[in-house]
C-alpha cells in the first residue's frame, strides 16, 4: 500500500473539512472560547502556563487573551495566597455561564453531523479517532515525523 497517496488526501479531506466548517462556523473551542473551556474543566481555575501548555501558544499570547477575557467580565485573576509568584485565573458567573452555552452549542453540532453520517459511519468516525488517540498517546513521536 502507498501510503504516501492516503496522506495527501487524508491532507486534502481535512481541510475541505475545514473549509467548510468555517464557512457553516463550525470551528470548535478556539482562542478565547477554548480558554473559557480549558478553565471550566480545570475546576473553575487553573495558572496561565497550563493553558498555554494546553493550546500550545506563548505565555504572552495568552496573557493577551486573559486580558481581553477579563475585560469582558469572564475571567478573574488573583495571586495565589499559597505562592505569591504565581497568578490564579478563575471563571465568573458569567464565564461559566458562557463556556456552558459554547459547549452546549458545540456539542449539538457534533450531534448534527453525527446524526447526518448516519448510525454506522458515525460510529466508525467515533472508533478511528479514539484509534488515533491511542495511537498518538502511545507514541508522541508519530506527530513530528
Amino acid at each position: 500500500m502507498d501510503y504516501s497517496i492516503l496522506a495527501r488526501e487524508f491532507i486534502q479531506n481535512m481541510q475541505a473539512v475545514r473549509t467548510a466548517g468555517q464557512r457553516d462556523s463550525f470551528e470548535g473551542f478556539k482562542g478565547e472560547i477554548f480558554i473559557l473551556h480549558f478553565i471550566k474543566e480545570s475546576q473553575g481555575k487553573t495558572v496561565p502556563g497550563s493553558i498555554s501548555d494546553a493550546i500550545g501558544v506563548s505565555s504572552a499570547r495568552v496573557a493577551a487573551a486573559l486580558n481581553s477575557l477579563e475585560e469582558k467580565e469572564m475571567i478573574t485573576r488573583r495571586i495565589d495566597s499559597d505562592d505569591r509568584r504565581r497568578i490564579i485565573v478563575e471563571l465568573t458567573p458569567k464565564g461559566m455561564d458562557y463556556a456552558e452555552e459554547c459547549q452546549r452549542d458545540h456539542f449539538g453540532k457534533i450531534e448534527n453531523l453525527l446524526m447526518l453520517l448516519g448510525e454506522e459511519d458515525a460510529k466508525e468516525l467515533v472508533r478511528i479517532v479514539g484509534r488515533v488517540a491511542g495511537v498518538l498517546s502511545k507514541d508522541p513521536d508519530q506527530r513530528g515525523r
